[in-house]
């Protein structure tokens, strides 16, 4: 198979995290890191057609992010609906830096797909009488086409179907492991990775799975702000692994902050409820305190526009108004409809003391969605030859600089297709080779002596995100998050060189290790882009430049920990032959 550079090889592993050494070993054609709804039906797909697969997901089987997805799957399967509607607001939403070639693949490719979840045993809310799927808008669509199942539930029907169906065909699964690294041939491919198993018996401890193709499909990484939609688990651990592999990323800077999010008081830190776009999709109204609605006369479609329009919306008359939060009244709903279509979310207010069917819902922006990752090309190939990505850890070049409402399940379903048929294609996949180069394991005075940092650098890197690189950024705010990011990595770096030890390596310090890498990325690309552009808001530069900025900014990691920072000539992604332009110190 033909890999997206053109080159034969990759390079060697840049870094690695400190780990002991695999005590136990297993082997499989395909191994599939994450348990959503793309890393599931890759191992579906790659195992009806013969490969041994195994999965590797960080918590439970069905623990993933998919399953808090609440408002659905967007396909043209509505009558009147065509993709090449969906590709136009799709487009619109990506402010200029969609790659066309990846949403067409998406917007053509979707209804069958979606069809073929069915099938797998998905079900989706239907009329009674005629037994059609119903659809609901969300923010950016012109027309109904977003799938949903359980009233406000779909990423948990889905969830439970593709389970099933893995558990039905006997895949073989790895609970409660954290990949660590990647494990590379001779030649420079990928041929597995090292993983610690939180268990007991066999797979217990730091292992490794041996495989001739590795599937990325951790999610995102939320968990880098101090208030976030994702579930703990999501910590970027896909990214920086395929960083430390040599592998490119891409579009970091664009972070989703969902503009409804329940609004639980200044302190509150962690996971927050999301209050689904379909609310707004079925008539809820955006309002202040003295119940105006402020999204009307900013967007054509109100409280419907793009998620970064709403988001921003939100901010700014939080600012005005001098407030922490706004509201979000959906009270002529009813309590029937409340119940029947939205009792997820009707539950979850009440839990916290808010009835929606009597007063409004206290929202604010929070994060939610990352639109970059790990750069691939339309068969989920990374450039690492053997690593694919797929889900929220890639970046296809489908979402731009701002993802159009519920496309990311069915980014997740249709490139995952891809990836299966790409790895099961006629040669199937490569064996991994019989003495596979272990990841570096923290021997002293290699590779700069990287240190793990210790777990209660996590709150501080998610303090440092959210004051310096959340929903509004500047130069300012972004430099002393990264001169902030280096004063974490150097105390760290200083207690290594000074005791000759770091902290203990386990679950905790890997995933703050992880998310400080993925910090620095995201503030490194956010610094580079002087420009506002869909979801990447800089204060000091408030207008879109398309003659300067209408790119992708591409990221690698070096050996020495530095970072190479580079752009693409246009929206597209070309193969990544051009040479570098300039190299970023680590921030």
């Amino acid at each position: 198979m033909t890999h997206p550079t053109g080159r034969p090889d990759a390079a060697a592993p840049a870094t690695a995290l400190r780990a002991p050494a695999p005590g136990w070993a297993t082997e499989a054609d395909v191994v599939v890191v994450g348990s959503g709804v793309a890393g599931l039906t890759v191992a579906l797909r790659c195992a009806a057609a013969g490969a041994k697969v195994t999965v590797v997901t960080k918590a439970r089987l069905d623990d993933g992010s998919t399953r808090w997805a609440q408002g659905g799957i967007a396909a043209a399967l509505g009558e009147g609906d065509t993709p090449e509607q969906h590709l136009d607001d799709t487009l619109v939403a990506g402010a200029g830096l969609c790659d066309e070639r990846a949403v067409r693949t998406l917007v053509t490719e979707g209804p069958d797909a979606v069809r073929r979840l069915i099938a797998t045993g998905a079900r989706f809310d239907a009329d009674d009488g005629t037994g059609e799927i119903l659809l609901t808008r969300e923010g950016g669509h012109h027309r109904r086409r977003i799938a949903h199942a359980g009233g406000d539930a779909t990423g948990a029907e889905i969830s439970r179907a593709l389970v099933e169906a893995v558990r039905t065909a006997g895949i073989d699964t790895v609970e409660n492991a954290l990949v660590l690294d990647l494990l590379k041939d001779g030649s420079g491919r990928a041929a597995g990775v090292t993983l610690h198993v939180m268990g007991e018996g066999q797979r217990d401890g730091v292992g490794a799975v041996r495989a001739g193709a590795v599937v990325l499909a951790t999610g995102g990484m939320g968990q880098i702000f101090s208030a976030t939609t994702n579930p703990a688990v999501s910590t970027g651990d896909g990214v920086a692994l395929a960083l430390r592999a040599g592998a490119e990323v891409s579009d970091l800077e664009f972070v989703q902050f969902h503009p409804t999010v329940l609004w639980l008081g200044p302190e509150a830190e962690g996971q927050q409820p999301l209050v689904s776009e379909a609310v707004r999709g079925e008539g809820g109204h955006l309002v202040d305190a003295d119940g105006v609605r402020f999204m009307q006369g900013r967007h054509e479609l109100a409280e419907l526009a793009p998620r970064d329009i709403v988001a921003k919306g939100i901010t700014r008359r939080m600012q005005e108004r001098g407030a922490e939060h706004m509201y979000l009244d959906a009270r002529h709903f009813g309590a029937r409809m409340w119940e029947r279509r939205f009792p997820t979310i009707l539950a979850a207010c009440r839990a916290h003391g808010i009835d929606p069917v009597t007063e409004p819902i206290p929202v604010a922006p929070a994060a939610h969605y990352a639109s970059g990752g790990v750069r691939t090309d339309l068969r989920g190939r990374t450039t690492v030859p053997g690593l694919y990505a797929c889900g929220e850890v890639a970046c296809t070049g489908v979402h731009g600089a701002n993802r159009l409402a519920s496309n990311s399940l069915l980014e997740g379903l249709v490139f995952a297709e891809r990836i299966a048929e790409d790895i099961t294609a006629a040669e199937g996949p490569a064996r991994p080779a019989a003495t596979a180069e272990q990841p570096y394991t923290g021997a002293p005075g290699a590779l700069g002596e990287a240190p793990l940092l210790a777990s209660e650098a996590r709150y501080e890197i998610q303090h440092i995100m959210t004051h310096g690189a959340g929903v509004l950024r500047s130069a300012e705010s972004l430099a002393r998050a990264a001169d902030r990011l280096e004063s974490v990595h150097d105390a760290a770096a200083a207690q290594l060189r000074r005791d000759g030890k770091t902290a203990e390596p386990g679950v905790e310090t890997w995933e703050a290790t992880n998310l400080h890498l993925v910090a620095r990325v995201l503030v490194a690309a956010a610094l580079r882009r002087e420009e506002t552009r869909g979801c990447h808001w800089r204060e000091d530069r408030p207008a879109r430049d398309d003659a300067a900025w209408r790119r992708h900014l591409l990221v690698t990691l070096r050996p020495d920990g530095a970072l190479d920072v580079r752009s693409t000539d246009s929206e597209a992604f070309p193969p990544p032959t051009t040479p570098r332009t300039e190299t970023e110190s680590r921030p």
